[in-house]
């Protein structure tokens, strides 16, 4: 989006007032080491600005290049050019990980101010658009994105033929502020950015199986008599982890997994019963588990979650952004 950054002039100005200091012999083989400095300079990118920023948010290579989309020998490339052009080390490599150096954090502002800048730049050029044409990225964890936005794509598209849809279905969470998604389908209400949203609906979650398995268990009169499918430690702090353990204590599941996705492709499979939201159900061919009346309780204080529609408010009138969010209120939001 930006071709060159001007980065680091001010330290190329001081070096260059220190050579002139040392006196004319000096000035000429440091006035060509500046050169060649500032030529590698002028070659730096927006991609090398959010190269250093990733690793800086960032514990090892690896994680770094998972935000970036490329792999960790790219990002190892990358830094080294980076830090050859900049003269400098930025960061520390250890069998742990990286830590960044003092000149790292000394460079961390201003990075984060390119970063701010090109938002902003983004916005306004967002701002120019006039038509529904154009990529709109949404992000959402993926058995929302399968039971939500995926049956409303063909309509989207024959109604809107210009526009292209890119579907970022995952359990991390990306941060729209940044620029890293266009729409995001959320079930926690987002608490910070400049964002504007909507709640959509409410779904309760179920206790649900294979049509085989629920046969098979008939009346389920005990929580325990049951395979279960559970929450994995990174689900340990949400309200399905918390019902797990207050309902069917004791009980050790026979698959754990952090992926509601996994979940459901785990309960059509037959494996065990889960908890679900309850518009999951018939879409992956699941069915409700019979509970008896001592299981009444449980049911009574199943989850409930509510969906979020978020975007960044600056592109909350952009044409491309505004019909996907239109259609969604349309079809999900409160009747």
């Amino acid at each position: 989006m930006l071709d060159r950054i001007a980065l680091f002039a001010g330290v190329w100005s001081r070096q260059a007032l220190l050579a002139r200091a040392r006196g004319p012999g000096n000035w000429v083989h440091s006035g060509a080491c500046m050169q060649r400095k500032a030529d590698r300079l002028q070659k730096l990118q927006w991609d090398d600005v959010r190269l250093f920023l990733s690793l800086c948010r960032s514990r090892t290579v690896g994680q770094a290049g998972r935000s970036l989309g490329v792999d960790a020998s790219t990002v190892s490339r990358r830094l080294a050019a980076l830090e050859e052009a900049l003269s400098a080390t930025l960061f520390e490599r250890s069998r742990d990980g990286i830590s960044p150096t003092e000149a790292a954090e000394q460079l961390l502002p201003v990075a984060e101010e390119i970063e701010q800048g090109v938002a902003r730049f983004a916005n306004q050029v967002d701002s120019l658009e006039r038509d529904a044409t154009g990529l709109v990225r949404v992000t959402c964890p993926p058995d929302v994105a399968e039971v939500v936005l995926v049956p409303l794509l063909e309509e989207l598209l024959r109604t809107h033929p210009g526009l292209r849809v890119s579907l970022m279905p995952g359990e991390s969470v990306l941060d729209l502020t940044r620029r890293e998604a266009d729409l995001a389908l959320r079930t926690v209400r987002p608490q910070s950015g400049d964002l504007v949203m909507t709640r959509l609906t409410s779904a309760r979650w179920v206790l649900v199986a294979s049509p085989t398995l629920a046969r098979k268990l008939g009346t389920l009169r005990d929580f325990a008599a049951a395979p279960w499918i559970g929450p994995g430690e990174a689900l340990a702090g949400m309200h399905i982890a918390r019902w797990f353990a207050k309902h069917v204590r004791g009980v050790e599941p026979v698959v754990r997994s952090d992926s509601m996705r996994l979940h459901l492709a785990a309960a059509r499979a037959g494996v065990g019963v889960a908890l679900v939201p309850e518009p999951s159900v018939k879409h992956f061919g699941l069915v409700p588990v019979k509970l008896g009346k001592a299981l009444q309780a449980g049911a009574a204080d199943w989850p409930i979650d509510e969906l979020y529609l978020v975007t960044h408010r600056a592109l909350r009138d952009v044409p491309r952004v505004r019909v996907v969010w239109d259609l969604l209120l349309e079809r999900w939001g409160p009747r």
